[in-house]
């Protein structure tokens, strides 16, 4: 015989076999309470005493939070990668005799949340679905907060770059493809599954259609992407899933045209640091950039990095805003001051669509539309088109304006609940009940006065409390004067409370109108909500118009405060930068240390290749990242950190930039470094810019070297002769630039003094013949005795001139042919030493056996020193 359950835990038990994937917050009274396993997972997250309590003979863990609370705990939940289903209690408890009904009201997960404690102002929270189709994958994007929604499909790179780019709180696929999605995209997303009938074309069609009130999806353009209209379908039918039903404000589905923006894979976006970074505390071009000072500006300026166009009259057009911005300081100031007064107006008509939105934040949206005014004017004004074009789209919703302003109250409550939002006026019916509720005391004092008068009591008093509610005290001198009618309720020391039959009609008259009072204002609100709903897609153009509007200012404020110029684009393949400046480091340096700034010039006829050589930590990599950095900032719209660059749009930028281990994922850094070349020299074209900087160091000296020269010959060598700046260590090739017309040779200068070495960080023409390692072994703190043997070491491998005859065997192999080769030593004590070093895990070292292979080899020189010496 099965234990008996409590009614209460056997709704429980029913609601939570519907959601078994999420963790239940169940409402009992004033608290939300979570059982068995999630009261244990949500103790973990928030911190909460974990309780049990006796179900039918056995014992259940119990945790629980008070209601008003949600705000609190629900992020944290979220943010720890919890779905949360919200369990409300659906009728009034006073009003039933049985167990009260309940049921989930809402499905919070980490990728669908319209809680500002879950949301970042500045970033969009996606969520993102992926079919995987076969060759072709699809892949949207859907803001429940902001209503943005966007779709696309390619090939898995195309799509894993997307993903990296958009960063979505959560992704959904085929329960079928779990182990594909894994391979393809790797685990590092917060994922859910959905049944496979889902991802059917009949389904998603029909599910976008119902959604847009359209007959087909060509309006949208993505009529042909069959991929990721299927991808698009599955997210909004995980909105019905997730209890979202009002989503008048998602209206539009938007297609991300891959040949619109510069190609970036995900490896360049990596090594870029443009919005995150593996290192800590690092500061990325985002931090760096972002002047904007609106919630939406905010997410179009991370979009528009992630996106930069390839369209030069659409960079054009965003350049001359700026420059017009620049001259016109009075309007950006003017642009900037108006725009501070708005609240996100996309997250505020996405609440208000979705029923969600407080009267505070109607007042606020209110009041955001009232700032767009002078920002229209000032725009409409302008002598610049396409500012003009932003000020005759812009909409301040003068109708909308005025009806919240004559429906509420300007200092109107967070909670419909508290009363005091609906403002006087609206309601006659209303303002009756207010005058009931409120003009109580002018009752209470004439009838204090009329039975002071009829009973002779000069002393009465009319109050009330929370146990019997009105009443009149009686101070004991005056008792015998009491009418009989009166009711006798408490007896104080010196006085006696009474209540009479007016008071009582009075008292239930006043009680029922705060009722009333409450039901009226909450009906009154949600009929303006209903009304305010056909300003949903008219706010929200307004929002992007004015999102834009906040970039191109903010491109505007980073010009004047950092010197950044305009750039000239051209219809060359040129890449012409004049006192180029990394935008980071500049202003991480000190007042003190000015950035050194450095010319970079690279065509396709002459200039195609830049062999750059020097020292490490002398700015090589400065100069590649800074060169792809300047061209990113001019394709987005903005001005650049330099001199004056005049330019040919790029389609691609690659870079392969530092070593980026991935031991984690059983990858060695050569291995990564390979896979990311590979990348590179299979998808260049003749508007690319390729940066790489210490291609091979990942393996042995020779491996890399030959490595190196075949790439660079590769590129020299391909019909598509893309830009390319090479920093290398490999003095060997400098060598190249005697075979191949189009390679250059740069080095970042240096100043030798008598012990040290001084950095000048200034490319110039010509190759670097040291690499000062042990120079920089000093600077770190080397121990002497090392230094002293790395001297004598070097000495004696510059005497050998192995390099020289490598390069000059290089040189002849490239003119038969273009191949890789590896060469044989001659010294077997260095091809001994060759395999010794080859054979070593460098990965699973630790720092004591370093040392003592270290040990090892320098016993293996000395032993063949002494050998020779005997000779």
């Amino acid at each position: 015989m099965g234990k008996k359950v409590t009614p209460l835990m056997g709704q429980y038990n029913s609601i939570k076999a519907k959601y078994p994937d999420a963790l239940l917050l169940f409402r009992v009274g004033d608290f939300y309470e979570t059982f068995g396993e999630d009261a244990v997972k949500a103790a973990g997250i928030l911190n909460i005493t974990l309780t049990a309590r006796n179900n039918g003979g056995d014992m259940t863990e119990l945790a629980g939070f008070p209601h008003h609370s949600l705000n609190t705990y629900l992020p944290k939940l979220v943010m720890a990668g919890c779905r949360v289903a919200i369990c409300d209690q659906l009728e009034d408890p006073k009003q039933t005799k049985k167990i009260v009904k309940r049921g989930v009201t809402e499905l919070v997960t980490p990728g669908v949340a319209l809680n500002d404690d879950i949301l970042q102002s500045k970033s969009n929270n996606f969520l993102a679905a992926v079919h995987l189709g076969g060759s072709r994958i699809g892949v949207s994007f859907l803001d429940v907060s902001t209503g943005e929604f966007l779709t696309s499909e390619g090939d898995a790179e195309y799509v894993d770059k997307l993903l990296q780019n958009f960063k979505p709180s959560e992704v959904l696929f085929s329960k079928q493809k779990r182990r594909l999605f894994s391979e393809t995209f790797g685990d590092n997303f917060h994922t859910f599954y959905l049944e496979d009938w889902v991802f059917q074309t009949d389904y998603a069609v029909e599910t976008l259609q119902k959604q847009f009130g359209t007959t087909s999806l060509k309006g949208f353009g993505i009529d042909t992407l069959e991929n990721g209209v299927i991808a698009a379908g599955a997210a909004l039918h995980y909105l019905g899933e997730t209890r979202h039903d009002k989503l008048g404000h998602i209206t539009k589905v938007n297609r991300i045209a891959e040949d619109a923006y510069v190609w970036m894979d995900k490896f360049t976006i990596r090594n870029l640091e443009l919005y995150h970074s593996t290192q800590e505390n690092a500061v990325t071009l985002l931090e760096v950039i972002d002047k904007t000072i609106s919630p939406m500006g905010g997410r179009l300026l991370k979009r528009w990095l992630a996106l930069p166009l390839k369209d030069s009259e659409a960079i054009i057009k965003r350049h001359e805003v700026v420059s017009f911005l620049l001259d016109n300081q009075d309007v950006l100031e003017k642009f900037q001051q108006h725009i501070k007064h708005m609240g996100d107006l996309e997250r505020l008509v996405s609440k208000a669509a979705t029923g969600k939105i407080n009267p505070r934040e109607v007042v606020q949206l209110k009041n955001s539309l009232e700032a767009v005014v002078p920002v229209k004017a000032l725009a409409s004004d302008s002598k610049n088109e396409s500012l003009r074009l932003i000020g005759e789209q812009l909409n301040a919703c003068d109708e909308l304006r005025e009806k919240v302003k004559a429906t509420l109250f300007e200092e109107a409550p967070v909670n419909i609940l508290k009363g005091q939002a609906i403002a006087n006026g609206v309601s006659e019916e209303l303002d009756e009940l207010r005058s009931i509720a409120t003009g109580g005391k002018d009752y209470l004092d004439a009838m204090l006065k009329r039975e002071s008068e009829r009973t002779g009591i000069t002393s009465l008093k009319i109050a009330s409390n929370n146990v019997f509610g009105y009443y009149i005290e009686v101070r004991n001198t005056h008792k015998d004067k009491v009418p009989e009618e009166w009711v006798r309720k408490q007896t104080l020391v010196s006085a006696e409370r009474y209540i009479t039959e007016e008071l009582k009609e009075y008292e239930a008259k006043i009680l029922g109108a705060e009722e009333k009072i409450l039901i009226l204002e909450q009906q009154l609100f949600v009929n303006l909500l209903e009304w305010l709903q056909q300003f949903i897609g008219t706010i929200q153009h307004t929002a992007s118009l004015i999102a834009r509007l906040d970039c191109l200012s903010s491109f505007a404020v980073q010009a004047r405060e950092h010197s950044y110029t305009r750039p000239l684009l051209d219809d060359s393949f040129d890449l012409d930068i004049k006192e180029g400046r990394h935008p980071v480091i500049e202003q991480q340096l000190p007042p003190d240390a000015p950035f050194i700034a450095n010319d970079v010039f690279l065509d396709r006829d002459n200039q195609q290749i830049i062999m750059i050589t020097g020292p490490n930590m002398s700015g090589k990599s400065a100069i590649l990242r800074q060169t792809a950095l300047i061209v990113l900032l001019a394709q987005m719209g903005s001005f650049v950190p330099a001199g004056a660059v005049r330019m040919g749009c790029v389609d691609k930028i690659f870079t392969r930039v530092g070593a980026s281990d991935n031991i984690s994922m059983g990858e060695s850094t050569f291995m990564v470094e390979m896979n990311e070349t590979a990348s590179i020299l299979n998808n260049i074209s003749e508007r690319s810019l390729v940066l790489l900087d210490e291609i091979g160091r990942g393996t042995s000296t020779y491996d890399g070297i030959s490595i190196a020269w075949a790439i660079s010959e590769f590129l020299h060598e391909h019909p598509s002769r893309a830009k390319t700046l090479f920093a290398t260590h490999y003095h060997e090739l400098n060598e190249m630039t005697e075979t191949f017309e189009r390679i250059k040779n740069y080095n970042v200068s240096v100043k030798e003094m008598k012990d040290t070495v001084l950095f000048l960080r200034k490319l110039v023409p010509g190759g670097s013949h040291h690499s000062f390692g042990i120079h920089v072994a000093k600077m770190a703190g080397m121990p002497v005795q090392v230094l002293h043997k790395a001297n004598k070491i070097l000495k004696r491998l510059e005497k050998s001139h192995a390099s020289e005859e490598l390069t000059d065997e290089m040189r002849n192999m490239s003119k038969e042919e273009m191949q890789l080769s590896f060469f044989k030593l001659d010294d077997p004590l260095l091809e001994e030493l060759r395999e010794e070093i080859l054979d070593i895990d460098i990965d699973t070292l630790t720092p004591v056996e370093a040392l003592m292979k270290l040990n090892e080899i320098k016993r293996m020189l000395q032993r063949n020193a002494s050998t020779k010496s005997k000779k």
